[in-house]
């Protein structure tokens, strides 16, 4: 009986100490909880999707996978082109996007385009895309991507070396100082600058994570014009990143490149062969705006001599969180 008496309070006691050992284990449980999301990363991820693919655009020259559902995309490309001979080529684009439930996208792109002094705006883009499944279901993660874009400009110098457009400008010229035989029919048509026509697109976006340090994608497109010489291009972009600063995956550094194939109805049997390659870089000045610039390189007679991409881009996440966005893509011929 006296025994009985004094074990009680002994039980009591390690009741008690056993409760308050719970409740710092569960308040250090919490605090190691709220660290992870505090150093998690700012947008959701889309359909399971790394951080790196779950924005849709992977770097200048790709895209990949699709927008988490309610997500806003947001950006401002420069594509400048140096040619090996003539004037060069500045191509500006501001593109919208948003990530729709199922996997579905849909975007706006509007282009304008400096070149030999005139300025206008080229075209506007209607984009929508989708991924066939959930991330990592299927190998290689495939998106299907469709574009139509409205010619809203003229022709300012044709995909052909624009030295060859130079001399046609040249002819003229020398007409005028009376130097020598001209062809007025090929000096008429030199001057009327034709209509941009309108096109249409089809990509198959592919990306994959390796070993969660080595980030890859490649498109796969073909574009069609509808109308005038109805040119054609087709080929492949790729692209490899490798975060450095972690945190948020503020800085990544890879390389990228570019081989595309283009004909006209008059010249289906001798294409033009264009292939670049460069570094590339991404950095995340803030939690919701990311800066990519790429350098890349002219490697065959009918490639530009330098092409740069500089973009700035934001991406707006869903439930008022936010987060850093690759630039586009991309390729805005």
């Amino acid at each position: 009986m006296l025994f009985s008496r004094m074990l009680r309070p002994i039980v009591l006691l390690v009741l008690v100490f056993g409760a308050l050992v719970s409740t710092k284990v569960c308040r250090a449980q919490a605090a190691v909880e709220e660290q992870i999301v505090v150093t998690g990363e700012e947008v959701p991820s889309a359909y399971g999707a790394p951080p790196g693919f779950s924005r849709s655009r992977f770097s200048n020259l790709t895209n990949a996978y699709v927008l988490p559902p309610g997500g806003v995309y947001a950006g401002l490309i420069y594509e400048g082109d140096a040619f090996r001979h003539g004037p060069p080529d500045h191509l500006f684009t501001e593109e919208v996007e948003v990530g729709l439930p199922y996997r579905f996208g849909l975007a706006f792109e509007l282009g304008q385009e400096r070149f030999n002094g005139d300025f206008q705006n080229k075209s506007f883009s209607v984009e929508a895309r989708y991924a066939l499944a959930d991330w990592n279901k299927i190998p290689l993660n495939p998106t299907l991507f469709a574009e139509y874009k409205f010619g809203t400009g003229r022709i300012l110098h044709e995909e052909r070396p624009p030295e060859e457009e130079m001399g046609m400008e040249e002819m003229v010229r020398r007409r005028h100082l009376n130097l020598e035989p001209f062809d007025e029919e090929a000096a008429m048509e030199a001057e009327a600058k034709p209509k941009m026509p309108d096109a249409y697109e089809f990509r198959l976006l592919l990306a994959e994570d390796f070993g969660e340090r080595i980030e890859w994608a490649m498109n796969w497109f073909f574009e069609q014009e509808i109308g005038f010489d109805r040119g054609r291009e087709w080929g492949f972009a790729q692209s490899a990143m490798i975060p450095i600063w972690l945190e948020h995956e503020r800085l990544k550094a890879g390389v990228e490149m570019e081989y595309k194939n283009f004909t006209d109805k008059g010249t289906r049997g001798d294409p033009l062969n264009s292939f670049v390659v460069g570094p590339t870089i991404a950095w995340k000045p803030t939690r919701n705006t990311r800066l990519d610039v790429s350098p890349l390189f002219g490697c065959t007679d009918d490639s530009q001599a330098v092409q740069v991409f500089v973009v700035f881009s934001m991406l707006f996440g869903p439930g008022g969180e936010t987060g850093a966005e690759a630039p586009a893509s991309t390729r805005n011929r």
